[in-house]
Formats: C-alpha cells, sequence, structure tokens
C-alpha cells in the first residue's frame, strides 16, 4: 500500500458534533447506512440500528438487542468488541465506518469486564493470551484468586472496617498543634455540623477531642432541638463538605488534614453527619459480581556452559548474582559482518552447576569491533596490555539482553531459547554488561537482532534448585561446624574494627582482609548490628554454596529491620528469594501513610524483579486492596509506564489484577482516564494547530458536549479525596510556556467559592518533579514529628502517561519574577529591587495580620533553603520560585537536581548552595536593616531542619538508590547518588555535618550578588513587555 492516510482518523480528530455516514452489517445479511452524530454512544447507535432495521426484510430473525454486540476493526488494525456501550462513536475510533453486529457469545460479565479492563490499562488483554507463555498464564490465574478473595473479603467487612479501606484518615504527622498555633491558644474550634438533608448547626469542640465528642454534642443539640430520641454515636461518621473526606477513629480532630488546614487559615470547618444506613447502602452497591514433584537437586560438580549460535559480530557473556559478577566473563570469537552470523561455538563459564546461586542471570553483550586507528603514544607492550584489559577501545556496542539460569519454577533451563535484544547498552562502555537491566525480552522483535543460544542438558533429568527447607537441613546436617571454627579465637581488636564498620554508614567497600573477618563476625553482625545486614549480604561470596547456606540459614533468624534500612535491600545487588522474602516481612509493619510516602520507589524496584511472581508483587496488591487510597495510586504509577517496552507486560498483568479486585474502583478511574484523554486531546489541538490559538478556541473546544461530560463529575487524580464536580471553562486557559500546559479550573456546588485548579501537561516528563516533590513531602513529615512546621507546599504533581501528567494549581501565588517586573519600569533593575516582595507582603497583608505572613515566608524560606541545598535542586531562577499570598514561599520546577546546575558556555550559572537573596532576608527582617534578632532566629530554623535531615539520612539516599530503575537522566547511578551523600554529610557527626552547612549558609548569602545577576539576565530574556 502505498504512503498516504488511510481510514477514519482524520474525521476522528475533528472537533464538533458532525454527522458521520455509518455502515451496519447485520447477522441477517441485511447492510443499513444511515448518519450518526460523533457524540452518539454505542448503545443509542444500536437502538437506531434496531430502529431502522424494522422496515427491512428478515428483522424477524434479530432477537432481543442485549443478545448482540458490535464489533469493528480499531485503531491499531485488531478487530475489537464493543462490550462497553456507554463509549461514544468519537472514542472508539473505527479505522473504517463499518460495525458489524454479532451474537454475543460467552460470559457478557466476563466480557464487558475483561473490555473495561482493556480500555482502563491501555493493554488488551487478549496480549497477554498471545504470549503463550506459562509464567504468565500461571501468574494471571494465581493472583486473579488472591485478588477475587480479598474483593469477596472486603465485602463482608463490618462498615467502620469498609470506611477504613475506601475512605482512609487523611492525618498530620502527629497529633499535636505545632508552635505556631499554640502561641494563638487556640482552645476551642467552632465547627459547622449538618445531619442529611437538615439544617446546619454549630458546636464547640476542645481541638484534641475525639470525632465521638464533637458527634454526641451534636446528635444532643438536635434531639434538643427537634425533641427527637436519643441517637447513638457509634452510628454516624463526619464527612467533610464537598469531599470524599471523613474524619472517624481515634484520632484528635486537630490531627486531621482538613480540620487542622482550617484552624491554620482561621477558617471554621463544615462537615456532615452520615448515618451508617448510608455506608452501608453504599457498601452493598459495589459488591463484586463474579461470573509438580522436584525429586533432583543440583550436582556437586559440572562447569557451567552454554552453546551460542547465531547473531552479528562479537558476544559477550557474563554470570551475575545482582551486581556481583560470579566468575570471570567469557566471549565468543569474532565472525565476520551478516545478515545472520554463526558461531557455533561454547561458551564455558568457571564455576560449578552447583555453585550457582538461585537468582543466577546469564548476561550477554553484543558489540563490533571497529579497525583499529593508530596506537597512542608509549611503548608497543603497554599499548598491547591496555587492548588485553577493555574490549572497548575500537568496539562499538550494539545491543544487549539478559536471562535467567533458572526458570520460575526453580528449574535450570535446557534448550534453545530465542533472546529479542535490547538496543544500547550502558553510558560507560567498559561496562557492555547490563545486569541491572531486564530480563524480559525486546517485544519489538521486528527491529532488534535476535540472539539464539542453546543451554545443555547437564542431565538426563531435570534439575532444580533445592526449596529453601532442603538448603536449611543441608546447613544442620553438615556445614554448621564450619561456621563455629570460624568465630573461635576473636579479639577486642577485632570487634572494635567491627564497630567501625558498622559505624560508618558511608561504608561500603571493603578490602578482602576486612571481608573474610566480617564474614567471621556474621552472627556478631546479627545480633549487635541487624540494620547492616546490606553490608554482609555484599561480602557474602553467592559463588560458593556453602557460604550461600549459611547465609540463608543465618537469615532465618535475624531480627526484622525498621523500613529505613530493609527498604534498601529492594535493590538489585539483593536478588536471593529468601533475603526479598525478608525484606517484605520487615515492610508489612508498615503503616498505610508511611506505605504511601514510600509508594513511588516500591514500584520502581519491581523492575529489579526477575519473575512475575514474587512477594513484592504480592505485598503490593494486598495492600492496595485493603486501602483504595493505596490502590488509587498503585494504579497510576503502573498505568503511567505501561509504555515502556521492558516492563509494559509485567505493570499489564499487576493492573489488571488490580482491577479483578476492585471491580467497583475501574468505574472511577476510567472516568479519570476519560477526562485525562480529553485533556490530551485539548492539548494536542493548542499545540498542534495549523493556526495559532487563542484561550477564546480552547474554551469552545471545552464547551463541546462530549468535553463537558468527561471532564466533570470525577476525582481528582491528584487527590482521590477532591471531587472535580464541573469545570469552569470561563477560567481555563493555556500557559504561554514551550509546551503550552493546560490550566483547568473547576468548582464544587458543595464547596462555596473553593474552586481547584489543575495543570496538565503534555510533553514533560514529571517523574523527576514527582519525586522530588516526595521528597519534599518526606522532609515536611519529619519536620513536624519534630514539632518543626516550616510551613511547606509540596503540591500534587502525578505522572499518568508517557511525558504526560498533572500539576496541582497553588492557589492565590506568583512568581517572585512577576512580583519584581509589576514593581519596576525596567527588567533590568527589577531583580535588585529588595522592597519589591515586602511591599506586595504589605499590599496583601493588613497590618494586623502581616507579622503573620512574615512568619510564614521565614519558616517557609528556612525549609526551602534546605530542601534545596540537600536536594541540589538546580536551574533556580525568579519564574520557579513563587510566593503565596499567606507568605509561603515555595519552589517549582525540578528539571535539575542532585548536584546537575546549569552551565551556559561552560560556565555555571548557579554558584550558590542554595537561593538566599537580599531581598528575602529584608522581608525576614520585617524591613528593618538593624532586625538582627529575626535573622538569628531564621538561621536557627534552617540549622535545626538540616539537622533533622542528618539523622534521617540513611531514608533519603535509600530511596534515591531505589529510584535508579527510573531510568530518569540525573539518576541513572549510585555516582548521581554521590551529592546527597555528602549534603548530608553522611559519615559524619552531628558537630561536623552541622559546621559544613554553616558554612554553605554563609557562603549563601555573601554570593547572593551572583543570584541577583543571574535572575536579571533571566527577566531580561523573558520580558514580554512593549
Amino acid at each position: 500500500m502505498p504512503p498516504g492516510k488511510y481510514g477514519m482518523q482524520e474525521e476522528w480528530e475533528k472537533e464538533g458534533d458532525q454527522a458521520i455516514n455509518m455502515d451496519f452489517l447485520l447477522p441477517t445479511g441485511i447492510f443499513l447506512k444511515f448518519p450518526v452524530s460523533r457524540n452518539d454512544t454505542i448503545k443509542s447507535i444500536k437502538k437506531m440500528v434496531w430502529k431502522n432495521a424494522r422496515s427491512e426484510a428478515l428483522f424477524c430473525g434479530l432477537g432481543d438487542p442485549d443478545g448482540y454486540v458490535f464489533t469493528c476493526i480499531n485503531e491499531t488494525a485488531e478487530r475489537e468488541e464493543l462490550e462497553e456501550e456507554s463509549r461514544r462513536i468519537s472514542d472508539v475510533r473505527p479505522f473504517m465506518c463499518v460495525l458489524r453486529l454479532v451474537a454475543r457469545e460467552g460470559d457478557r460479565v466476563e466480557k464487558l469486564t475483561n473490555a473495561q479492563i482493556s480500555l482502563l490499562i491501555g493493554k488488551g488483554l487478549h496480549e497477554f493470551e498471545a504470549q503463550k507463555n506459562d509464567e504468565v498464564n500461571e501468574f494471571r490465574t494465581k493472583m486473579r484468586a488472591f485478588c477475587e478473595e480479598k474483593a469477596q473479603d472486603r465485602q463482608s467487612l463490618p462498615w467502620q472496617k469498609w470506611m477504613e479501606y475506601s475512605f482512609p484518615c487523611e492525618l498530620e504527622p502527629c497529633c499535636s498543634l505545632p508552635q505556631s498555633l499554640k502561641t494563638k491558644n487556640i482552645k476551642k474550634i467552632f465547627i459547622n455540623v449538618k445531619f442529611e438533608a437538615s439544617d446546619v448547626s454549630s458546636s464547640v469542640v476542645d481541638p484534641h477531642d475525639l470525632p465521638l465528642v464533637l458527634m454526641k454534642s451534636a446528635l444532643k443539640k438536635k434531639a434538643t432541638v427537634f425533641r427527637l430520641m436519643r441517637q447513638e454515636p457509634e452510628d454516624y461518621t463526619l464527612q467533610v463538605n464537598g469531599r470524599w473526606d471523613f474524619i472517624y477513629g481515634k484520632h484528635p480532630l486537630c490531627q486531621f488534614k482538613y480540620i487542622f488546614s482550617c484552624l491554620r487559615n482561621g477558617q471554621n470547618p463544615h462537615l456532615t453527619m452520615v448515618h451508617y444506613s448510608t455506608v452501608t447502602k453504599c457498601q452493598e452497591e459495589q459488591v463484586l459480581k463474579s461470573s509438580a514433584s522436584k525429586p533432583h537437586v543440583l550436582p556437586p560438580s559440572n562447569h557451567y556452559c552454554v552453546s551460542v549460535v547465531p547473531l552479528q559480530l562479537v558476544v559477550q557473556a557474563g554470570l551475575f548474582h545482582g551486581s556481583e559478577l560470579l566468575c570471570k566473563v567469557v566471549t565468543s570469537s569474532e565472525v565476520t559482518v551478516s545478515s545472520e552470523p554463526l558461531w557455533n561455538q561454547k561458551l564455558e563459564f568457571d564455576i560449578n552447576v552447583a555453585d550457582l546461586p538461585r537468582m543466577s542471570r546469564l548476561c550477554f553483550a553484543l558489540y563490533g569491533v571497529i579497525e583499529k586507528t593508530k596506537k597512542p603514544r608509549g611503548t608497543k607492550k603497554k599499548n598491547k596490555k591496555a587492548v588485553s584489559v577493555s574490549v572497548t577501545r575500537g568496539d562499538c556496542p550494539i545491543a544487549w539482553v539478559n536471562t535467567m539460569v533458572f526458570d520460575y519454577k526453580d528449574q535450570l533451563k535446557t534448550g534453545e531459547f530465542h533472546l529479542s535484544t535490547w538496543p544500547c547498552v550502558p553510558d560507560e562502555k567498559s561496562d557492555l554488561l547490563n545486569p541491572m537491566g531486564t530480563v524480559e525480552k525486546n517485544p519489538n522483535v521486528d527491529s532488534a537482532a535476535e540472539l539464539l543460544i542453546h543451554f545443555p542438558n547437564i542431565r538426563p533429568h531435570p534439575l532444580y534448585y533445592p526449596p529453601l527447607e532442603k538448603i536449611c537441613d543441608m546447613e544442620r546436617n553438615g556445614d554448621l561446624s564450619l561456621a563455629t571454627k570460624d568465630e573461635v579465637g576473636l579479639t577486642c581488636d577485632k570487634f572494635y574494627i567491627l564497630k567501625e564498620f558498622m559505624d560508618n554508614k558511608n561504608y561500603t567497600e571493603f578490602f578482602e582482609d576486612e571481608k573474610e573477618l566480617l564474614w567471621k563476625l556474621r552472627t556478631e553482625v546479627r545480633d549487635h548490628y541487624p540494620e547492616s545486614l546490606s553490608k554482609l549480604l555484599l561480602i557474602t561470596k553467592w559463588n560458593k554454596r556453602e557460604d550461600v547456606v549459611q547465609m540463608v540459614n543465618l537469615l532465618r533468624n535475624w531480627p526484622d529491620l525498621p523500613a529505613i534500612h530493609a527498604l534498601e535491600l529492594l535493590d538489585y545487588s539483593f536478588p536471593d528469594p529468601a533475603v526479598r522474602s525478608f525484606t517484605i516481612r520487615c515492610l508489612r509493619k508498615l503503616s498505610d501513610d508511611e506505605l504511601l510516602h514510600y509508594l513511588i520507589q516500591l514500584v520502581q524496584v519491581l523492575k529489579y524483579e526477575s519473575y512475575l511472581d514474587c512477594d513484592l508483587t504480592t505485598f503490593l496488591l494486598e495492600r492496595a486492596l485493603s486501602n483504595r487510597r493505596i490502590g488509587h495510586f498503585l494504579f497510576w504509577h503502573l498505568r503511567s509506564e505501561t509504555h515502556v517496552a521492558s516492563v509494559g507486560l509485567r505493570f499489564g498483568l499487576i493492573l489488571e489484577a488490580y482491577c479483578r479486585g476492585n471491580i467497583h474502583h475501574i468505574k472511577l478511574l476510567t472516568k479519570q482516564n476519560e477526562a485525562l484523554g480529553k485533556m490530551k486531546a485539548l492539548s494536542d489541538f493548542v499545540k498542534l494547530g495549523s493556526q495559532k490559538v487563542t484561550a477564546e478556541d480552547l474554551k469552545q473546544c471545552i464547551r463541546q458536549e462530549s468535553y463537558l461530560e468527561a471532564l466533570s463529575d470525577l476525582l481528582s487524580p491528584l487527590n482521590p479525596s477532591i471531587i472535580l464536580s464541573e469545570i469552569c471553562t470561563d477560567r481555563c486557559r493555556f500557559m504561554d510556556s514551550k509546551m503550552k500546559p493546560l490550566w483547568l479550573m473547576f468548582k464544587n456546588p458543595a464547596v462555596e467559592g473553593d474552586m481547584v485548579g489543575i495543570i496538565f501537561k503534555n510533553g514533560d516528563d514529571l517523574r523527576q518533579d514527582m519525586l522530588t516533590l516526595q521528597m519534599i513531602q518526606l522532609m515536611e513529615n519529619l519536620w513536624k514529628k519534630e514539632g518543626l512546621d516550616l510551613r511547606m507546599i509540596p503540591y500534587g504533581c502525578l505522572s499518568t502517561g508517557n511525558k504526560m501528567g498533572l500539576i496541582e494549581v497553588v492557589k492565590n501565588s506568583d512568581t517572585i519574577a512577576n512580583i519584581q517586573r509589576n514593581s519596576s519600569n525596567s527588567a533590568a533593575t527589577a531583580a535588585f529591587n529588595k522592597d519589591a516582595l515586602l511591599n506586595w507582603l504589605k499590599s496583601k497583608n493588613p497590618e494586623d495580620k502581616l507579622d503573620q505572613a512574615i512568619e510564614e515566608f521565614t519558616l517557609s524560606c528556612a525549609g526551602y533553603c534546605v530542601a534545596t541545598y540537600v536536594l541540589g535542586i538546580g536551574d533556580r531562577h525568579n519564574d520557579n520560585i513563587m510566593i503565596r499570598e499567606t507568605g509561603q514561599l515555595f519552589h517549582i520546577d525540578f528539571g535539575h537536581f542532585l548536584g546537575n546546575f546549569k552551565r551556559k558556555l561552560g560556565i555555571n550559572r548557579e554558584r550558590v548552595p542554595f537561593i538566599l537573596t537580599y531581598d528575602f532576608v529584608h522581608v525576614i527582617q520585617q524591613g528593618r536593616t538593624n532586625n538582627s534578632e529575626k535573622f538569628e532566629r531564621f538561621r536557627e530554623y534552617c540549622e535545626r531542619a538540616y539537622k533533622i535531615l542528618c539523622r534521617n539520612g540513611t531514608l533519603f539516599v535509600n530511596l534515591f538508590a531505589m529510584m535508579k530503575a527510573a531510568g530518569l537522566p540525573e539518576l541513572t547511578s549510585f555516582k548521581d547518588i554521590q551529592y546527597l551523600k555528602d549534603s548530608l554529610a553522611l559519615g559524619k557527626t552531628e558537630d561536623e555535618a552541622l559546621k559544613n552547612f554553616k558554612v554553605k549558609f554563609n557562603e549563601a548569602l555573601r554570593e547572593s550578588w551572583k543570584t541577583k545577576v543571574n535572575w536579571m539576565m533571566h527577566s531580561l530574556a523573558k520580558d514580554n513587555r512593549p
């Protein structure tokens, strides 16, 4: 077929409610043709078909409409059954305007559910079936049974427990009021409480009272006014007006985020008393409607080998356990380039089969040898030596691929395997092999080189890796004596050395004699330094069966670790099943709020798992099916990366399992997905329009029926407690930055005057922003637990797809650049106007509120100074630092972090550790140059905040290390995390760390004029004034 555009794609991309002529093929052999609206649903089109068919022959041959379903050829040239009949034809987008009506077959409910799941996760379930992969099929069967069982258990919960699942409480980190609120001496709060379909009444309670006290007070007042019989407060719960946010349980009222926010802003909370009968009715509506022995263990000897058959040039192969190379790398001979090069060569590894650890992975790299150029100066002998040490000189990396040595059933692989390779290799050519990469084959087989390898049959019968119980029996039966001998004759000096190893948080590389000593003292490590398990695992000889047996047995009696240390063990360096099982055992103690804090990382380390069925997947599904808020964010973190070829299958299967365990949630998530689809269409309209699009054009587009319907009555993906009832078309616009983000405003009739703003970005990867804001949120929680509330604004940010996502609008705020430009006649001098910020705050805050606004500015400025220094946030200019009218300062746009500062013409544009300009100091000192007391208090806030972060430095390092799997450009290896270790002074005492921070603080203040010059240049470049 010659190049060109075919089908109806251009028609579907048009906006409006135009009619389209459709062809219909009926099962009776009758052909119909009539126009339909682009906004008609499949259900309404079916009614029209029946209406038109009445006047045709053989109409009596048609049965009940529900017995039929439309099919079409979709955009991907696949036959699709249109089971979801609420979809509009313009959203279905058939390739041609032809619908065929066929009789329904099979379980309609099952097919409808399958269609809904396929539409929601962006992958047809038939793709999983087409894999014809036993591991995929067994995983789907097992996870479906597991998730549906969880769903059944959930439906039998009492209403209070069901509330905990559906609407988990949104709580502050601690239950006491911060110092800033204590100074207001708040002893009582007025809360407006109404009953369903009744008038509002107010109650006065202590902020530290439990919700039960408030409900008792409201019921008592209701009984007095209406002379009703006494009702029990235990039969009610409290709902925040206009939100799916509930106040219940044994937490003081002031710990609930909504109440806390009202106290902070001087507002009266508005709540509704909801009777349990309303809750149980909602619960009932969500009822789920669901339609070999291993006799042989590894032999004691034989070298492990594999035969390479066809492909190109040179193949390098290595056996790895995590990041550890188990034996020497082997390389094939060179062959001439051809379409199907052939080696027919056996690659033998210097390791016994019996010594292969369970999670051994075989890593291949394919590279071409380029004709060597003239050798550099030096002796001929030296150059030869250099070439022999590294094959990368004169080499051209082509592709890589990994595969497990044992399959998912613990069986040693035998026979032929076709491995579709992945293009590119790690940046450093000295590391051709990529053990950190996926063990999945490249699904894009048409564009990938394929490697055919053959695993030999070592024995006539299948060989299995022994189960954990058998490994421990081996240790008890013969190897225990070896362990006890090793531990004899240990001196105090050696224990002192051990203490030095363990106390140094930054110490991970050991000499051979240190490794030997640490291994001998492994029981002491377990008994006295259990949190240093990772160090012991790193020095374990995983290519030595006896050591593996002893380590696995030791792990069985290892005390549980706190999450801060357990998270580290999910790195790809620790793949052993016993280690990962131990880690999940430790993580089960995480509260739901804690798990939400770490969920981004837990999803990323799924990429390190070698098999579909693993403890981490089961753990995440179990917790997601026990708390819908966790389920919501787990869904979006997975859904946003289903387009990534290396994880698309794994993430798609987990999403399918989650959906089957929560059929009701599919409806809510589908609504969000449809809204995001419309947002993307609007964004494309603005960015790709053939002529310049105005804000009015955008509003006109939103006013179409299909857009208004899709963008109303949904839960916010950023926060599922917030209801986006109605889009405010007149308040929507697009921003003037490169990617033309959409600025969308929503209102909720139940909340007067309170609007919710969302920015939709299409074309930017928001995952780095999401990670940075997660860290700022975590910092804020750690500070609050220590009684330090620095008034941070970790606004919502969520990646929802390939370079696509949402950002929360922080209302009543402006950039420093705008404030400075609006107070100056010249862009060149605007950045140097030190009075601009203070004057702006004065204009927004009358005299009695100005002191509080300056206090808010001081606290938040301290928090962001410390946060941006620790995280190494770069590209800081006056257009990505903002201030709220209440005084809170906050940073936005985190495109550079971990010390990756912007450079221009080879010159570092950012030469200060963090932003602390003299106009900031001018506000902090209330406009008085001699107000050193205020500035010293600001400095104390900074130092106190920094010390708290240093005490939790290991947590931040571990969380960033887990994000290596995300593939962020500025976070790909442990070298990138070194900045974080240095900024948090890991391995140093608190006094040493604080001394270093004081130096950085003084440097930021002293060099702030350089920031001003940078801001001036930025303002000149961005100044659009006539």
